[in-house]
């Protein structure tokens, strides 16, 4: 199970860095706003997953001290 959790959160963090490099690129050749405010709403629903998956890791597998 935490295997599977650490694999999630390595994919949502590689999402949100892909769509967030798309994001740049579209930025910087002058593509369309359109385009731009769908990449930044993946990036913030992709944060979204990352930081849930990483509150779940914790609850699940930070154990007590």
């Amino acid at each position: 199970m935490q295997t599977l959790l650490n694999i999630g959160i390595a994919l949502a963090l590689l999402f949100v860095v892909i769509v967030l490099g798309m994001g740049l690129w579209n930025m910087t050749k002058g593509g369309s706003a359109n385009t731009s405010q769908r990449l930044m709403r993946l990036r913030v629903m992709g944060q979204a997953v990352a930081v849930l998956l990483l509150i779940a890791a914790l609850f699940l597998f930070g154990g007590q001290r």
